[in-house]
Formats: structure tokens, sequence, C-alpha cells
């Protein structure tokens, strides 16, 4: 932290009598509120956010923006002020879509009105602050207080692999941005604080589908068939361990099963076996070679069996490395807006992110943002149907964005 931030944190200094301006409104507050509970009952899912790109790109141009839609149909980019290749901009990132499962809330008013639908992770959370960021630089921009522009990312698919950040990046959503920033909601950190971490904050995720073939036969002649059951079971067992021999412990390189699947009568050994899981990795260089080590792992695994193997290894996203200069910045438009004790450390997730791949071109950071109720006992865990968020987050979002668009002038 710079001698600066150390001196606002700290009550003294130039900071502490000239606070950032950028505040939200009750009336802008209260507008947001109401914003997210419809698109709360009203989930997408990847590349399928019509009605979700429509909301957000009428409230952009309500307030005098020119929003560009993305050219799959679903997202959309704009910036607030006037872009100068002299002044690289700030970016400000939200993630659209929803989950296929079914919003289980009782008594919500605002729970998913389309079956086997929910926003269980909290984009809508994530879209709204977006959206508020974008309303207040917008303003602060007419009134002459925002020396350099912001651009604002509303993008589809992040929960469909190998997410939506490429055609954000395809359709040069990058282009003029020195740094890009993003929240994730977490329901283990209470509302009106955030989580930071240098370094890798996410894993990355890769999917695999294996299948297994061989001759079939009766369960009372094993010796005449390739027992394609005992087969699956080795390869859902073994192939995991041998891939974490083969990479350094720490990288964190796992494969876990979601799917085994083979067979359909007692005393019949089957002739087709299928697995699927992911493989979740907190190194970025054994992320690189793991489709290789699963792979042979499969290969040998199956051979011993006498089965035939097949891999559909689908790369997925990289780790969310934050980078250090723009995590400060994070942490000090944070402590701006509500003190040093607003922030706190937070440990490294196995959940995927395409956020990452934006950071393959530019760095970035992203923030844990606090979702749960302070008191509250019960963790309404993201991707399950009870999730839901405290909505004062909502304004501690929007400030921390607006004021880190404001101290990155300062850059």
């Amino acid at each position: 932290m710079s001698e600066e931030s150390e001196a606002t944190s700290s009550g003294e200094g130039p900071a502490a009598q000239a606070p950032l301006p950028g505040e939200l409104s009750e009336a802008l507050r209260a507008e947001l509120v109401a914003f997210r509970r419809d698109l709360h009952m009203h989930p997408e899912l990847g590349n399928q956010e019509f009605r979700t790109t429509a909301a957000i790109k009428e409230r952009l141009e309500r307030a005098g923006l020119r929003p560009r839609v993305l050219d799959t149909g679903t997202g959309l980019i704009c910036d607030i002020g006037v872009p100068d290749p002299a002044l690289p901009m700030l970016a400000l990132r939200a993630d659209i879509d929803g989950l296929p499962i079914p919003d289980t809330k009782a008594g919500c008013s605002y729970r998913s009105t389309v079956p086997d639908r929910a926003h269980a992770c909290g984009h809508d959370v994530h879209t709204t602050v977006v959206l508020g960021a974008a309303l207040v630089l917008a303003d602060l921009h007419e009134r002459g207080l925002l020396a350099r522009a912001v651009r604002v990312i509303f993008q589809p698919a992040e929960e469909v692999l190998p997410g939506g950040a490429l055609q954000v990046v395809k359709n040069g959503g990058l282009e003029g941005v020195g740094r890009i920033v993003a929240v994730h909601c977490d329901p283990k950190v209470d509302a009106g604080r955030i989580g930071l971490r240098y370094g890798p904050i996410t894993s990355a995720c890769d999917r695999v589908e294996v299948s297994l073939d061989g001759p079939g036969g009766h369960t009372a002649r094993p010796h005449l068939t390739t027992d394609l059951v005992t087969a699956a079971a080795r390869v859902a067992v073994d192939v995991p361990a041998v891939v974490a021999r083969r990479v350094d412990a720490r990288s964190g390189l796992s494969l876990t099963w979601g799917r085994i699947e083979s067979g359909h009568a007692c005393n019949v050994v089957p002739q087709h076996a299928e697995l699927s899981g992911t493989v979740r990795c907190l190194d970025l260089d054994a992320w690189r070679i793991a489709p290789d080590l699963v792979h042979a792992a499969v290969d040998e695994v199956a051979t011993l069996h006498r089965a035939k193997s097949q891999l559909t290894y689908v790369r997925g996203v990289p780790p969310v490395v934050n980078e250090t200069v723009t995590t400060d910045l994070l942490r000090e438009a944070m402590t701006a807006r509500l003190g040093v004790h607003s922030v706190e450390d937070t440990e490294q997730s196995l959940g995927g992110e395409d956020f990452s791949w934006y950071l393959e071109k530019v760095p970035g950071a992203m923030a844990r943002l606090g979702v749960r109720t302070p008191g509250e006992r019960a963790v309404r865990d993201l991707h399950q149907g009870d999730f839901d968020a405290d909505e004062s987050a909502i304004k501690v979002g929007v400030e921390l964005f607006t004021a880190a668009a404001l101290l990155d002038e300062r850059a």
C-alpha cells in the first residue's frame, strides 16, 4: 500500500479532508435493487441472455450512453467518456447469465419465474453493480469529475466453457483497456466487506469425458469379456491418483468425477461405459500440461484392463491470477469508502472463472464481494437453489468500482 493509502486509512492526509465523489444516492440504490430483483426473476442461460441484454442496454441509453451489443446478440460493451489512446481505460466487468437449476427459495417475492433456471451464482448482483457504477460514473463525467474514460463490460456465458470472455475479447472489448476489475459474490463474507488475494484467486477448470468400449458378455464368463464395469471403476479410482503423482503436489491438480455410467442388467457385462468430470488446477504451468497427463493416464489404466478408451478433453479456463497493482487499487478504493477493516484476506477457490481470459491480455484483479447478512449463521452457497444475497452489497460494489475508477486516474 502506498504512503497516501496508509494516510487515508488512518484518517490522515488530504483524502481524509476530500472524500471521493461517486457515492450512490438513495434513489438510485432503490432502483438498482428493483433492477436486480427483475433479473433474478428472469434468469437466462449463457448465450441466451436477450432479455437481460435489452434491459441493460435500455437503462444505459436512458442515461445518454451508447452501448454496443456483441455480434453474438447477447452481452454488451459501453464506454463512459471519450477513450484517449494516451490514457488506457479501466474496465469493469460483469457476467450476466444464470444457471440451469431450479430456484428453491421459499417465501421470496422475487424468486425465479422460469422453471429450472436461477441466478444462483450472483451474476444478477454483478450485473447490477456494474450498471450502477456506469450510471454514477456517467453523472460524474457530465459534471467534469471523470478525467479518464471507463469501459463497462456485460459479458454473456460465463457458465459455458470456455466462457463468454473470449467473445468479448474477439469483439474488441479490451482495446484501449489498461487494466480490468471484477467482483464475485461470496456468501462466506459479510455484506459491507470484500475479500482480496494477491496472485491466484480461482482455479483452472477443464471438462473431461471418457468412453470405454470392449466385447461384453455373460457375467458368468467375465474372462471372455472386457469387464467394462471394473475397467470404469479402475479408471475412476486410479487415473486421478496417477495424474496427481505426475505433477508437483503444490500445483493442486485434481481430477474429480461427476458421472459414471455403464450397463443395464445385473447379469450382462456391458460393451460401453462412460465417465465425466472436471480437472481443476491452482497452477498455470501445471494446467498447461494437464491434457497430456490425463490422456496418458487414461490410456494406461484402460489398456491394463483390455478396454479401448477415447478421451474428450475440453479446455475450460485458466486460473484467475490477481495482479499486484490492480489488487492494491481495489484495496485502496474499498479503504477510501469503508475503511481498512472492510477488506479481508480471502483463500484461493477451486471454482473456475472465465475472467481469467482477460488477464491473459491485460493486468487485472477480482475481489470477493461479501453478500452474507452480518450475524447470519447459515451459508447459502453458490450454485445452490436457495442462494440469495444481502442487497446492501449492491451499494458496496458500486462505490468500490466508482472509487477504483477515480483512483485509477492518478496512476
